[in-house]
């Protein structure tokens, strides 16, 4: 039996098995998460509309990382409220606590996501006005 401090070897299957758990969490983060497909929506609409609005190459790093940040932090909510469900199945404080401050990173996420598409997308737009 090998021990757990042994580094195991470079395994292309090992791998590939590991991509195929990355993406079976996309699909369960995708059944699971309502607020997902809201911020789908939103990240659909600055598309289309950096497409029309024909952003630069900033601009759209700057879209792609707020997208992500947004994306990035609800995955990471949901990963918390699934395993507060599991380990805190009964209600408790802290475990209420938990939710909350990580939904609230996914609130302070969206803020910062919004007022980076504001100072983009509302600049430009006055200008078709």
């Amino acid at each position: 039996m090998e021990k757990m401090s042994e580094k195991k070897r470079f395994s292309l299957v090992a791998r590939f098995k590991s991509t195929n758990h990355g993406l079976r969490g996309l699909g369960v983060f995708l059944r699971t998460t309502h607020n997902l497909w809201l911020h789908l929506f939103f990240t659909a609409l600055a598309i289309y509309m950096g497409f029309l609005l024909s952003l630069s190459s900033v601009e759209w790093a700057i879209i792609i990382f707020a997208v992500g940040l947004v994306l990035i932090t609800e995955a990471i909510n949901t990963a918390i409220e699934i395993d507060i469900d599991l380990t805190s199945p009964n209600y408790h404080p802290y475990a209420k606590d938990t939710k909350d401050v990580a939904a609230g990173a996914v609130s302070i996420a969206t803020i910062v996501a919004g007022i980076m598409g504001l100072l983009i997308f509302l600049p430009k737009v006055l200008v078709l006005l």
